[in-house]
């Protein structure tokens, strides 16, 4: 049973469907809502943990009828996608047998691309991080370079957590999985000998979905092309995704840094709408508006460093003066982490004041730092003109790396659209 198939079969669970509020986040019975009723399923498990889930409770959450979530969890089964784990209690009869999600069915890798390092990492089915490689890398040195860094990196990764192949080139991915995009997958993986005739690849192929990759914009999301990123002109126009995929062989996914990390908050259980704020090497927000994602009609939103704060204030390399990323890198170069803060709750409170938003989470090296500082001075500022929650991002070190493998990974379960921007050849 490939991937695909299992996600989105020929089969007949829509017709067994009983009617349901798609609107309400339950299973529709339309054939053309197969992808969705199984990636529905696919999230419950996840969102399950090890504990699993059982049969009856899927039905009842998803709308779906016992008959239907069968079908769908017998393919998913069959795929490799699930396995039993117990037997949860009956009110009534019978235990009940637990499903759960098999993580090392699939696997996605993650890159941070920063303007003075770079971080790779492997995510599994359920999120995990597997394996991580972090090096120094340099913007300057040149999109060819950088991106020859990138792929060598992400080679030496597969490698050591997965068993690369022959010269440490990536475990071939059997099928890719995309909800939308499983049938081209297949068809580019076998033009490009990623999978045998046969279909099923070698044993030990690892199921490696594909790569995401944050870097600072502005880019071009669904063009998979950086913008002119400040400091670096060279990578206007720059095809980072066409050719970080001919170099590995998998597909490719291109987004923001910021707009990666907030994806993975979203993921993580966050939601209404809210700004993941980040302050390291350069400043920006990834937005998150009544539960999605928000990337603009250019995928250019977010671009928050660059607003002016001070209009005779100093030049910025982005070109214009008095940006509030200018000044902020400025007072944190000084060690004025009060300035900082107060110059960030500048911009904080335009964006809350612009958006309506329900809070801002800080994150990003240079908070890392002085995270109290950060938040207490930006809360303090705030407390007069709004009553936005400020907090810490908080979680992992490598937020934004593990929000890039989501890239890859969300549109799996449904809960994002599959990246516009995936490239594949």
């Amino acid at each position: 049973m490939q991937w695909a198939n299992a996600i989105g079969p020929p089969g007949e669970e829509a017709a067994a469907s009983a009617t349901a509020d798609q609107g309400s986040g339950q299973g529709g019975n339309l054939s053309l809502l197969r992808n969705h009723n199984a990636s529905l399923v696919l999230d419950l498990l996840r969102k399950a943990g090890e504990d699993g889930i059982s049969r009856p409770e899927i039905a009842d959450y998803t709308g779906l009828t016992p008959q239907a979530v069968s079908k769908i969890t017998a393919r998913l089964r069959q795929a490799g996608l699930l396995a039993e784990a117990g037997r949860h209690p009956s009110t009534g009869g019978k235990p009940r047998t637990a499903l759960r999600l098999e993580p090392s069915a699939a696997y996605a890798v993650g890159v941070q691309l920063d303007r003075d390092e770079m971080t790779a990492l492997l995510l599994d089915l359920s999120g995990s991080r597997v394996a991580t490689r972090a090096v120094s890398a340099d913007l300057g040195a040149g999109p060819d370079v950088v991106t020859d860094q990138v792929a060598d990196q992400v080679r030496a990764l597969l490698a050591q957590s997965l068993g690369g192949g022959p010269g440490g080139r990536p475990a071939r991915a059997r099928v890719a999985g995309f909800p939308d995009v499983g049938e081209r997958t297949r068809a580019w993986q076998e033009r490009e000998g990623l999978v045998d005739e046969g279909g099923e690849g070698d044993d030990g192929a690892a199921r490696v979905l594909g790569v995401g990759v944050a870097m600072p914009g502005p880019l071009d999301h669904r063009a998979g092309v950086p913008l002119r990123v400040t400091g670096y002109p060279e990578w206007d126009g720059y095809r980072l995704r066409d050719e970080l995929a001919g170099r590995l062989g998998l597909p490719v996914a291109l987004d923001k840094d910021t707009n990666a990390a907030a994806l993975g908050i979203l993921l993580q259980g966050e939601s209404g709408s809210f700004a993941y704020v980040h302050l390291g090497t350069g400043i920006g927000a990834g937005l998150v508006l009544e539960g999605a994602v928000y990337r603009g009609v250019r995928t250019g939103a977010g671009e928050f460093g660059h607003q002016v704060v001070q209009l005779d204030g100093p030049s910025c390399a982005c070109g214009k003066r008095g940006c509030l990323e200018a000044l902020c890198l400025a007072a944190i170069a000084r060690g004025d982490v009060a300035e900082a803060a107060r110059v960030l709750a500048v911009g904080v409170t335009n964006l809350a004041e612009l958006l309506d938003i329900d809070q801002v989470l800080l994150g990003g090296r240079a908070v890392a730092a002085a995270e109290a500082e950060f938040v207490r001075g930006v809360r303090a500022a705030l407390r007069s003109r709004t009553r936005l929650m400020v907090a810490p991002a908080g979680g992992s070190a490598y937020r934004i790396a593990e929000g890039a493998a989501q890239l890859v990974l969300a549109p799996v379960f449904g809960r994002t659209e599959a990246p516009a921007g995936l490239r594949m050849h």
